[in-house]
């Protein structure tokens, strides 16, 4: 039996970030969700209303034999702009922030890393804004939120940068 792993990433609306995670060799498995608040079993309507605290988050398992940490972090600073506060595309307030939601000390520090290591590529011309913090619950977000492209089509408003 295989060892997975669990990570954690607020990168915008999730439908998107879900849909790109679920393409990566290696992932065996992505689930839209929220975290990072303070509201128990909180409710889309009020994670919208920006005062539940939590994220838009995705929370992938992955095979750490087939993709490392680190190599899912390269993809998560690719399918969004770590540099907006509280904004991803059209979708603004805290609940589409960038977060990197650690499970261990190990990724609390390759994503500390990783950020720097960026910062100091001058691959983004504006300042990462991305947080990295301890996860807390994770709220799997409402049925219709799962496999959202899948089920209704559509484009996403995320996309691989180089």
């Amino acid at each position: 039996m295989k060892e997975l792993e669990l990570a954690t990433f607020g990168a915008g609306c999730f439908w998107g970030v879900e849909y790109l995670f679920r393409e990566l060799a290696g992932v065996e498995s992505a689930t839209c969700g929220y975290c990072g608040g303070k509201t128990r079993n909180p409710t889309y309507k009020e994670i919208c209303t920006g005062q539940t605290g939590h994220a838009e988050v995705v929370q992938i398992n992955f095979d750490p034999a087939k993709i490392s940490y680190d190599q899912i972090l390269t993809y998560f600073f690719r399918l969004h702009d770590p540099t907006t506060l509280n904004r991803q595309g059209p979708d603004s307030g805290t609940q589409y922030r960038s977060v990197i939601f650690y499970h261990s000390e190990d990724q609390k520090n390759e994503a500390l890393a990783k950020i720097e290591t960026l910062k100091k590529s001058g691959k983004f011309k504006k300042d990462i804004v991305t947080q990295v913090e301890p996860t807390t619950t994770f709220y799997l977000a409402e049925e219709y939120h799962q496999r959202y492209f899948e089920k209704n089509g559509g484009v996403s408003c995320h996309y691989l940068r180089d």
